[in-house]
This record gives structure tokens, C-alpha cells and sequence, in this order.
């Protein structure tokens, strides 16, 4: 992995400037990895509340021995694409000169490769994964949610981080009391009850609390997908697929186009497992809400294409084109000839318990009027589905620092039944933006590459509906005694 060259010269796309990776032994002892280690990487994810890694190194020297390497070391690196801007944060730094180096907490698969070579594994996270294992969160939070893990993220008792933290402010608040959890259950348990600031009555319910190389994160689906003020986010890169062996004659920055292109792709899941989503509650749910206050109860139907256009989605562009660009037509499903699939709310029937004035205040399980707390959980189960059982993607392309977890991407992807152009039309259904919601860095054989998981809830241009009208030529089954249908086959 040895390189020599100009920090801010791209030299081919995957090209990266990783000057030292220093490990840091319990007794101070620092020894420069760079030139054994096969294999680094650094994973990163919206559904994880921290980054974690490991590298793989090939021992001739008996460092493992010699350090005494048992799973409380340090491991300092800074990786970064050439010519970023380090003032902007767009590298993965963790060195020691910033007060976050990455904390080693196993050594796996060690094995002898022959008499004088030896091979293991270094896993590390970052200091906060370590520290949620260690301490636990025992008190009470009044006022906004928002303020809540704000104190949890920064308390020198609990998680004492000195990352940053890049939060949504929510627009509930509520008493909180959290039962001996770890810092992490516990800022997990407040994101669960969160409502952005700028919708009490409508948009997502729930927030994603994850670390990134750049910091922590506390934010709704609304915020992830667009900015503030509702307005779309611009993707951080363009990604298209040609095939190695195709070239474009006019493009003039090969570099930069090799750094859009698209090694390989495909498709984790799609949104049309109707069977799954209608199981799992994504078009239809009902929610039954016992009040345990007053002893009375509430049921609210969710409804997935009517209020589709409550939320924002990834393929955001403006409330108009918004409502219809649901990846799932609402045409008719059965002989009926009435109901779509979001018309079944008994697909799914969940019971939950709430009470008013548990603290003496006038609210529900979600800090706000207790009679939207059947709605909320509806609008939440279906919002989590679309994005985990939605439209999944995962991309392998050219190393790129500056993108972390919770970035919008464009994939530019083409009909399989076009092949004269890359300027041909993109596919209305799978081409457009997507979330980063996983990212996979691997440096290896002098090249930095990033395994890239996306998913999206909405398709790129909205479907047009289908008039179908199911008709079959038997209106009604038949219903046959086997008693009587033995005795008449016996009889022949």
C-alpha cells in the first residue's frame, strides 16, 4: 500500500492519499501498519449508531507478540480523495491530531500463512461505540425530544462525545424517563416518538440517530430527502452504468467520468413484493389505541396511497408530482373491482397501549394530542417499511471521501432495451435519486473503492394508473359435501 506523490494530484480514479495507519498500543507504543496491511475497511450506515471497521494484516515480524495487541489499542488514520479541501470535512479523519483515532476492540481469524508470515484481522469502532458498552442512561428529560439527546450525546456520564452532532429540532416535546439504557437504546427509544419541527400534524414519524465519518446525525426521513423548507436536496454525484467495453468519444475529463461510473450493480429488493408489504403493513394498517386513562380506545386506518403525499420521498421534486409518484399503481386487485392495496387495512392490525397525564400532561405516546397516537404509529410502521423493504440498489464505484451515509445520489440507469445512446431516457422506475443508507470503504491493492447500498420509497416519474377490470367467466365457487361427492364416485 506504499505511495509517494503530490497530496492533491489524482493520479486515476481510486486514487487516495492514506498517509500512515498508526496503531497505538495501551502502553504508548506507536507502530506505523501502512506497508503490512492487506485490506482496510470502514463501514458506515443510517441504521447504525456508529462506524465501525477492521483491517486485515500480514505479520512477519510478530507485532501482535511484540505489542501485545489484546484489544485496547488505538488505530490513527486519515483518508482522503486527492484535492479535497480538508477545512470542509470531506475526508475520513480520524488521527490523533483530531482527538477521534478509532478504538481496537478484537483481533480475529489469525492464522499461520507459512512458517515466517502470519495474517489476522484488527477490528475497531469509533470511541462512542465503546463508550455506550460502558456507561447507562438512568433520568428524566422534560422539554423537547431534540433536547433530550442532545444531553445524552454530550454528557461527560453518558456517551461524552466531542464529534459533532448535526440534529433536526423536533416539534414535540414530552417527559422522558429513561430506565437504565444504554446511551445509544436510549437516544434510539426518543427517536422512535420524534416529530419534525416543521409538521406536528402531518409528515414522518420517527428519526434515524447514526454516526457517519463526518459526525452524528439525528434526523427525520423528511430531512434526509430534502432541505429545509421542504426544498430538494442536489445529489452529491451522478452515477450512470456502461459497460466496460463501451467509450464515449466526447467526454473530455476521463477522470471525473470514471468516478461516475458504476463497476457494478443490483438490485438488493424492489418495492413490488406486494405479498411482504401487505403483510408487514406498508399499504394498509390498523391501528387500535387503549387509552389506559379514561379506558377507552381509538382505531385509525392507514391508508398508503392517500396519504402517500403526506411525507417526502427520495425522489423529491415539489408537492404536485410528489403525491403521484408512489411506486405501487393504486389500480384495482380483485374481482371486487373497488379496492387498491391500500384499501385492505386489516392486512395488518397492531394494538398498542397509551395514557394521558402519565406526567401530568394533557398528551399521548407522542407528546402531542393523544387521540393521533393510532395515526402516528400507522404513519411510522409504513414509513420504516418503504425505505427497509422499498427499492434497495447496491453500486460498487470509485473510492470518493467526501460521500458519507445519508447522502442523496442520482443513478442514471437506462431501459435494457436501449442500446444505440447513453443519451437515451432513463428507466421511469428505477432511475433517479436515491439515499446512501450503507458504505462499505476498501482500500486494497493501491486503490480505493466504496460498495455503496441506496434505497429509495417513490419511483422516478409517476405511474400511470391501469383501468383494469378483473373479469372471470365463473362468478361464484362451488361448495361440495365429500360425503356425498365419495358416495357418488363410489357408486361408479
Amino acid at each position: 500500500m506504499a505511495k509517494i506523490k503530490h497530496p492533491d494530484e489524482i493520479a486515476f480514479a481510486g486514487d487516495y492519499n492514506l498517509e500512515h495507519i498508526d496503531l497505538i498500543s495501551h502502553s504508548g507504543v506507536v507502530l506505523d501498519l501502512k506497508n503490512i496491511v492487506q485490506e482496510l475497511n470502514i463501514y458506515e450506515s443510517i441504521y447504525k449508531n456508529a462506524v465501525t471497521g477492521s483491517i486485515v494484516v500480514v505479520d512477519a515480524n510478530n507485532f501482535v507478540g511484540k505489542m501485545e495487541i489484546q484489544g485496547l489499542e488505538r488505530l490513527s488514520l486519515k483518508l482522503e480523495t486527492p484535492g479535497v479541501d480538508p477545512k470542509d470535512n470531506l475526508s475520513i479523519d480520524a488521527s490523533v491530531e483530531t482527538g477521534n483515532p478509532f478504538h481496537v476492540y478484537k483481533i480475529s481469524d489469525r492464522r499461520q500463512l507459512n512458517q515466517n508470515l502470519t495474517l489476522y484481522t484488527l477490528h475497531f469502532a469509533s470511541r462512542e461505540f465503546m463508550r455506550n458498552i460502558r456507561t447507562k442512561v438512568s433520568q428524566a428529560y422534560e422539554g423537547t425530544l431534540d433536547d433530550a439527546v442532545r444531553n445524552i450525546f454530550s454528557d461527560k456520564s453518558y456517551l461524552d462525545s466531542r464529534k459533532t452532532l448535526y440534529y433536526e429540532p423536533t416539534g414535540n416535546s414530552n417527559k422522558i424517563v429513561i430506565p437504565n439504557m444504554t446511551p445509544f437504546n436510549a437516544i434510539n427509544m426518543i427517536a422512535q416518538k420524534a416529530l419534525p419541527e416543521k409538521s406536528k400534524g402531518v409528515g414522518g414519524v420517527g428519526y434515524y440517530f447514526y454516526e457517519t465519518t463526518k459526525g452524528f446525525y439525528f434526523r427525520s426521513w423528511d430531512n434526509i430527502c430534502s432541505n429545509v423548507g421542504g426544498e430538494r436536496r442536489r445529489p452529491i454525484q451522478q452515477f450512470y452504468y456502461m459497460p466496460a467495453k463501451m467509450k464515449d468519444p466526447t467526454i473530455e475529463d476521463e477522470i471525473g467520468h470514471q468516478y461516475k461510473s458504476v463497476e457494478s450493480y443490483r438490485f438488493i429488493n424492489n418495492f413490488h413484493d406486494v405479498a411482504a408489504n401487505t403483510a408487514l403493513g406498508t399499504y394498509g394498517h390498523r391501528v387500535i389505541t387503549h387509552n389506559l386513562f379514561d379506558k377507552s380506545y381509538r382505531k385509525d386506518d392507514y391508508n398508503y396511497h392517500n396519504q402517500f403525499g403526506d411525507t417526502i420521498h427520495a425522489d423529491h421534486e415539489n408537492e404536485h408530482t410528489d403525491r403521484s409518484k408512489y411506486p405501487i399503481v393504486d389500480s384495482v386487485v380483485d374481482y371486487d373491482n373497488e379496492k387498491n392495496v391500500s384499501d385492505y387495512p386489516e392486512s395488518r392490525v397492531s394494538l398498542q397501549s397509551s395514557t394521558k397525564f402519565l406526567h401530568d400532561d394533557d398528551v399521548g405516546m407522542y407528546g402531542i394530542d393523544a387521540f393521533q397516537d393510532s395515526k402516528k404509529t400507522g404513519e411510522k410502521i409504513s414509513q420504516s417499511n418503504q425505505v427497509v423493504h422499498g427499492t434497495v440498489l447496491k453500486l460498487v464505484v470509485k473510492g470518493q471521501s467526501y460521500i458519507e451515509s445519508g447522502d442523496v445520489i442520482e443513478f442514471n440507469i437506462r431501459p435494457n432495451d436501449t442500446h444505440k445512446s447513453i443519451l437515451e431516457p432513463k428507466d421511469h422506475r428505477f432511475a433517479g435519486k436515491y439515499i446512501v443508507t450503507k458504505i462499505r470503504h476498501k482500500v486494497s491493492n493501491n486503490e480505493y473503492k466504496m460498495v455503496l447500498e441506496c434505497s429509495k420509497d417513490s419511483s422516478f416519474s409517476p405511474l400511470a394508473r391501469r383501468g383494469t377490470k378483473w373479469t372471470t367467466e365463473k362468478r361464484e365457487g362451488s361448495k361440495k359435501s365429500l360425503y356425498s361427492y365419495r358416495q357418488t364416485n363410489y357408486a361408479r
